[in-house]
């Protein structure tokens, strides 16, 4: 009988190299079963021979594992502590099942949340993703019961559920993890939520850079239709526009329109898709929602943080050793992810920062490593947990720069509807420019002096430039008309204040952690 092997068919594996890898086993005789991600992915390339793991593999290493002479066997997978350690409720099939079979899926608890659902009824539904302190799992963190509590209570013959899976955010990777390895996950969760307010059609809203979540979705959609049926569902794939994250761009993108935001009031919730009430839930938000009814509200809100209820798949990239998924209660702090599950830094130099919530998430030092990993608490920080990306930067990293980044991908990216975003991020870079050129940290940006005063004026002085850049953000963070002009101060402010000398300005060095 021939040796079964699984390995991954995630996109982060497939560039790893699973497919050779894959290849090189089939060619030596062994039966491969391609299933989702562990999540480990430093470690991809992964094997998996009768749950014992070996990885990162090259063709070259089938021989040798199969032999039982590879040295980088890392012994029983669920036993290694990046594993053990975790807390896996939405990810609970990662690395075990096949994306697209059926099969695995029911045989593994799936379809039995959507069972109970119907069985329990749209109000008592609501109820139980009520009671389990859900809440929106994409940034802003608002309760999940609300939103469908005033879907369901609107009035009109037609409701739609729209997943935003435009995971557009840096280091980001549970969205698409999710779809290539847990499709049917995330199509039990839209389901449910459309027996819950009475919608009869869904769309996922997928960006075009994620061709395999892309495939996965159209196949898994079209695999269980009968299972969820009246709901209907459709795969739209958007252009790659960063705002369209943000519901209101999401919505019009959907509509065929520009992607741009939409003022409030009315909300989605009253006045959304085609001017219809919609719920507008992220990817992770509703793969929670299979386990919440499959097992009760109250046992989901058993686990967490204050009043972050449930899990959280924190991804964890940037320059880190043990970069991948890692899902756990609220409550964890930044600490243990950075340094006893990340490892600390890839390159073995001290940790100088960390950012938290995506590209416009705010910088942390080690002094906040004690900070649990919830809502409120980085909020009171002056951060945000956004979508649970968090990238590491070692003490090399120009904190300078990265603020400048900042700006930068705001003005690129904003959909230009309010001044503050539009104008402000485009001043901001030019503001940074001249603090840089100041410090000798631009030597290529030097032509930005000119713009610091006019014929009548005398040269403006740094601190004249760093006030300017702090009444900026503070306009961009008050006025703009979405998140993404709101945030872009974060990791502008924060690079200013916990790294002053990088701007040229006297101020403590921060202690790096080792």
């Amino acid at each position: 009988m021939s040796t079964t092997v699984r390995i991954s068919d995630d996109a982060l594996a497939i560039a790893c190299g699973a497919d050779a890898v894959a290849a090189a086993f089939v060619a030596a005789g062994c039966q491969v079963e391609r299933v989702s991600s562990w999540g480990m992915h430093w470690l991809e390339p992964l094997a998996d021979i009768d749950g014992h793991g070996f990885g990162p593999l090259s063709p070259e290493d089938v021989a040798a594992v199969l032999a039982g002479t590879s040295p980088l066997a890392i012994g029983r997978i669920d036993a290694h502590p990046f594993i053990a350690r975790q807390q896996r409720l939405t990810f609970a099939r990662a690395g075990r099942t096949r994306p697209t079979s059926l099969d695995d899926y029911a045989a593994t608890g799936g379809w039995v949340g959507l069972h109970r659902a119907r069985e329990l009824g749209p109000e008592a539904t609501i109820a139980e993703v009520t009671q389990s302190g859900l809440r929106g799992r994409g940034g802003a963190g608002f309760p999940a019961g609300i939103k469908w509590t005033t879907v369901a209570r609107a009035t009109g013959s037609r409701k739609y559920i729209v997943c935003n899976a435009d995971e557009g955010d840096s280091a980001t990777f549970a969205d698409r993890m999710v779809m290539e390895g847990d499709p049917f996950l995330l199509i039990e969760g839209m389901a449910i939520a459309a027996h819950a307010v009475g919608a009869s059609h869904g769309y996922v809203y997928i960006r075009s850079e994620y061709p395999h979540a892309i495939a996965k979705m159209r196949a898994a959609v079209d695999l269980s239709a009968a299972i969820i049926a009246p709901f209907r569902m459709e795969v739209r794939v958007g252009a790659g526009s960063y705002v369209c994250g943000e519901e209101t761009s999401l919505l019009n993108s959907l509509e065929g329109k520009r992607g741009e935001v939409r003022a409030k009031p009315p909300l989605p919730a009253i006045e959304g898709l085609f001017g219809k009430p919609t719920v507008v839930n992220n990817v992770l938000t509703l793969a929670a929602v299979p386990w919440i009814l499959a097992h009760g509200g109250s046992h989901y809100a058993a686990v967490g943080f204050g009043r972050s209820r449930g899990t959280m798949p924190i991804q964890i990239a940037g320059n880190v050793r043990h970069g991948g998924l890692f899902e756990a209660g609220f409550g964890i702090t930044l600490g243990e992810l950075v340094m006893e599950i990340g490892g600390g830094s890839g390159s073995g130099r001290p940790v100088r920062a960390v950012q938290v919530g995506g590209p416009l998430g705010a910088y942390h030092t080690p002094d906040d490593f004690h900070l649990p990993f919830d809502y409120e608490s980085f909020a009171a920080a002056d951060g945000l947990i956004g979508h649970a990306g968090i990238s590491v930067f070692d003490d090399t990293a120009d904190m300078s720069a990265q603020a400048r980044f900042a700006m930068q991908f705001c003005a690129v990216e904003s959909c230009g509807k309010c001044t503050p975003c539009r104008i402000g991020s485009t001043r901001g870079v030019e503001v940074i420019d001249r603090i840089r050129a100041r410090s000798g940290r631009a030597a290529d940006r030097v032509e930005a002096l000119p713009q610091m005063h006019n014929a009548r004026k005398a040269p403006r002085s740094l601190a004249d430039d760093i006030a300017l850049l702090e009444d900026l953000c503070e306009t961009m963070k008050f006025g703009s008309l979405c998140a993404m002009g709101g945030f872009t101060p974060y990791p502008v402010l924060s690079a200013l204040r916990n790294f002053p000398q990088d701007f040229g300005l006297p101020g403590p060095v921060q202690e790096a952690a080792e």
